[in-house]
């Protein structure tokens, strides 16, 4: 009798604590908000056509003027543009941000495999999802800087177009979320439950 009483405890001891509804609703918009996310940056990332100044349209991958006829004349040498370090700046730009996509990508799916599989480990998915989202932020955020930077003689408020603001938005909210669900994770730890009881 004090074996199986022994076995029924180590059961419930592994055994995850139910979940609150309003828990379970956080959860799901910040996996919501991160894939939204990545579909902002990805767009934005593919586009590539961040900035219009002085008649020229500046991307990550290509460079294009306006020539006769207002008629757009795109090429990939971004060394038209006569800016010094434009070529391995813009190239060093496109790959953080490129990164950011992939490495969001992992980190929303650990966030949603730890709402599907609920055990044990679930809870350190979700922590390192977050982690992955916040080194997204970090990627996209250094991409963004780094392409200001180039073309900082460029910058005109009004010149920023809306796949830049995608970008922008994207990476604001790769922050958030990851600062969210890390968040999230201590406040809804079980120990700090049993401490509240």
């Amino acid at each position: 009798m004090t074996a199986i009483a022994v076995q029924a405890q180590q059961l419930f001891a592994h055994r995850r604590p139910k979940r609150a509804f309003f828990e379970t609703v956080i959860r799901s918009l910040i996996i919501l908000c991160v894939a939204i996310a990545i579909v902002l940056s990805s767009i934005s990332v593919c586009d590539g056509h961040w900035l219009f100044a002085k008649g020229k349209l500046f991307g990550l991958w290509h460079l294009c003027a306006i020539g006769n006829n207002s008629v757009l004349k795109c090429t990939t040498s971004l060394t038209m543009a006569n800016i010094s370090g434009l070529n391995v700046g813009m190239s060093l730009a496109r790959s953080m941000v490129s990164f950011a996509v992939v490495v969001a990508i992992f980190g929303l799916e650990l966030l949603m495999v730890s709402q599907v599989c609920e055990d044990i480990g679930s809870r350190k998915k979700w922590s390192m999802g977050s982690l992955l989202i916040l080194l997204s932020f970090l990627l996209s955020l250094s991409g963004i800087l780094s392409f200001l930077i180039l073309l900082r003689d460029y910058i005109n408020f009004m010149g920023f177009t809306l796949t830049y603001w995608c970008e922008f938005t994207a990476t604001f909210l790769f922050f958030l979320n990851g600062i969210s669900g890390l968040h999230l994770n201590t406040i809804t730890f079980p120990q700090n439950r049993m401490r509240k009881k």
